[in-house]
């Protein structure tokens, strides 16, 4: 195992993450966790990005309009859960940020454990936004991290308060702020009326649902010719993000009667160019929200579908944003409470540029320590006899944290045999994400007929 980072003065850190926005999430939070005083005697981060084999993960377009995240692309690898628990093993890392689904840090966090290492990494993982659901489920899968990042004060506390409530440590819950957050403060612009709607891959659900949002859409262009109307697109079809997008707005918009107006238009690309030159945003739930509020751009949060958890809007409840199509296409601004921004994380008030100071200050003292005590996850064999070993199977891991026999491939032997080996991965990838993104789809609304 190479030497440790006060041997070396070289900060070694892994980005693990799962999809698209997890990985914007995980590399941006890992840059802000190491950024000190940049002193003599601070030490040279290097930061390597790993992600996660699956039906999320992103492709090389995706990983472009992520944006900057501060990270060489040539550091960045595809791996499985056994070859980066191998990577940790070998490299040495001495910081790992896991940007995963709750399910994928537990068993991370179990196979890590499993290495026993002599000088294992701290452990930091969180959430990439709003958390509106399975909010119980997705913290006891985290548990056992060092560091459980909330995005926000309204965060934090109800974070404590499920581990607490089941009895398990709540220290590693830290404040902190989405690391995405930036931009210049909205500025009206003379001749400029811009409306993006921020469209979410999984919600609403429903063809009816999503097919009268983009209605309601296409009738306001129509309504408002002067103003610029845009439909922010997180994927293309075919591809996957954090959630799953059977319906997308393209195949929806290709069907729409009487076409589409020319003020109305699809867009793809950075969210924050996208808000660059946003004069109002709309949406049902989506994280995008947060990011105009920090920028003190008009938001509205829509109720035509209702307010849901299932939609994620009743999270917003108290934002003073909650309004209706009907009531945009009146002129109608909603106004955000300010008592509600400053619980939600989003930093409208200046406070951003000290938002990670309590997190970076608690692994840094964790990266002082000779020795971090062993990880110790909420769920165990013991605990959860019977949902933790179906989450480690699920990443060919045995109940102990230990890969699965025949998990470990053994090691490329020449350049030609991993060649072949990599080429068959790929096809053997790409007949997987056809099966979950185009044909289970159509099975399953086939199902419901």
């Amino acid at each position: 195992m190479p030497p440790r980072t006060e041997k070396t003065n070289t900060l070694r850190v892994a980005v693990l993450a799962d999809s698209d926005t997890r990985w914007k999430w995980g590399a941006l939070t890992a840059r802000r966790l190491t950024t000190g005083d940049g002193g003599a005697s601070a030490p040279r981060t290097e930061i390597s990005g790993l992600l996660l084999r699956g039906r999320a993960t992103p492709t090389p377009r995706q990983l472009a309009e992520v944006g900057d995240v501060g990270i060489d692309t040539g550091r960045v690898r595809e791996v499985t859960a056994v070859e980066f628990l191998r990577a940790v093993r070998d490299e040495g890392y001495d910081l790992v940020v896991l940007a995963l689904v709750g399910g994928a840090v537990q068993a991370m966090l179990h196979g890590l454990a499993a290495l026993r290492l002599p000088a294992r990494p701290v452990v930091v993982t969180g959430y990439v936004g709003v958390v509106y659901e399975k909010l119980a489920d997705g913290l006891l899968l985290r548990h056992g991290a060092d560091v459980v990042l909330a995005n926000s004060r309204h965060d934090a506390d109800r974070f404590r308060a499920v581990y607490e409530g089941v009895g398990a440590d709540a220290s590693a819950v830290t404040e902190a702020a989405l690391p995405f957050l930036g931009g210049a403060p909205h500025t009206p612009e003379q001749g400029r009326d811009t409306v993006v709607f921020a469209a979410q891959p999984s919600v609403p659900a429903s063809r009816a649902d999503r097919t009268y949002l983009l209605r309601r859409l296409v009738e306001h262009a129509r309504l408002h010719p002067g103003r610029e109307v845009l439909l922010k697109l997180r994927s293309k079809p075919g591809e996957h993000t954090t959630h799953i997008e059977e319906l997308p707005y393209q195949r929806l918009a290709e069907k729409l009667p009487g076409g589409l107006p020319p003020n109305f238009r699809l867009v793809y690309g950075h969210m924050g160019e996208v808000l660059d030159r946003t004069d109002l945003l709309v949406t049902v739930s989506s994280t995008a929200a947060l990011e105009a509020l920090h920028r003190r751009i008009p938001t509205a949060v829509l109720t035509d579908l209702g307010v849901r958890e299932t939609l994620g809007n009743h999270h917003f409840t108290g934002s003073g944003l909650l309004t209706s199509w009907d009531h945009l296409d009146g002129g109608a601004h909603p106004e955000p409470d300010e008592e509600w921004l400053a619980g939600q994380g989003v930093a409208a008030d200046g406070t951003y540029a000290t938002a990670y100071d309590t997190a970076r200050a608690r692994v840094t003292a964790l990266l002082a320590q000779d020795r971090l005590p062993d990880l110790a996850p909420y769920y165990t064999p013991a605990t959860a006899p019977g949902y933790l070993p179906g989450i480690l199977a699920r990443h060919h891991l045995a109940p102990d944290g230990h890969p699965l026999p025949g998990a470990a491939a053994p090691r490329e032997t020449g350049r030609v045999r991993g060649a072949v080996r990599e080429a068959v991965r790929d096809a053997a990838r790409g007949a997987y994400r056809h099966g979950v993104q185009r044909v289970a789809p159509v099975i399953r609304r086939m199902g419901e007929l």
